[in-house]
């Protein structure tokens, strides 16, 4: 059975929430009044997905998205709300967030984006799983679950970051790697600051593959990146 995170302060609201998407959808519903009780219950259980409150006293739902999104960055999470602004949708997604209802809502359209969140999770997380795990990259060895690359004896051992980095050019080798793809894949969020960070593991990975000349990462102006082999 899944398991839902329902964070909900309306006492009202939350057991009709509950009782709805335990009886209707078969799931493992954990309802939490405020997001310190909820942050709580996500640090102890495994959930697969989380309906956030977004006015909640102690912790708002933006704020207990972002230290969800600390500890799981794939869990799908839901932001619902009374407040209907383009400027509160943004902050939403821009947080990391899945989708976003407006409240008053009916149960069954809750129900529906639901499915649809996990049902595309699903395939998302099969889809990752037949990617490969290693690489032949020139005359150096990757191995993505190792993190760790592999030049005649000496080994270089990579962040987790730069380990998905190098995968995902990997995958494209020859080819063109977005710059919005690699952010949103790897930080879930196309910002100014994570591209900044990404720009540092980038010359990192140049400085792990200089010494095979026929291996580089090139930019591509306004595009992304292209790992080169030749």
């Amino acid at each position: 059975m899944q398991k839902i995170l329902l964070a909900e302060d309306d006492p009202n609201l939350g057991d009709i929430l509950k009782d709805y998407l335990e009886l209707k959808g078969k799931f493992d519903v954990a309802l939490c009044k405020d997001g310190d009780e909820a942050l709580r219950q996500f640090n102890k259980d495994k959930f697969d997905l989380c309906i956030l409150d977004v006015m909640m006293p102690r912790k708002d739902g933006f704020t207990l998205g972002k230290d969800i999104r600390k500890i799981d960055a794939d869990v799908p999470i839901i932001f619902a709300t009374a407040k209907g602004m383009m400027e509160d949708k943004a902050e939403a997604f821009g947080l990391g967030g899945d989708d976003y209802i407006t409240k008053p809502f009916r149960v069954e359209e809750l129900l529906l984006r639901i499915h649809a969140l996990l049902k595309r999770a699903s395939r998302e997380k099969q889809s990752e799983e037949e990617l490969p795990d290693k690489f032949q990259i020139g005359k150096y060895h990757f191995d993505y679950v190792a993190q760790q690359i592999s030049y005649n004896e000496e080994k270089q051992k990579l962040s987790t970051k730069e380990a998905e980095l190098l995968r995902l050019l990997c995958i494209k080798k020859n080819d063109v790697l977005t710059r919005e793809e690699a952010l949103l894949k790897i930080w879930h969020d196309d910002n100014y600051f994570n591209g900044r960070s990404m720009d540092v593991f980038l010359s990192k990975l140049r400085k792990y593959l200089r010494d095979d000349p026929k291996v580089e990462i090139v930019n591509v102006h306004g595009k992304g990146y292209k790992l080169l082999v030749s």
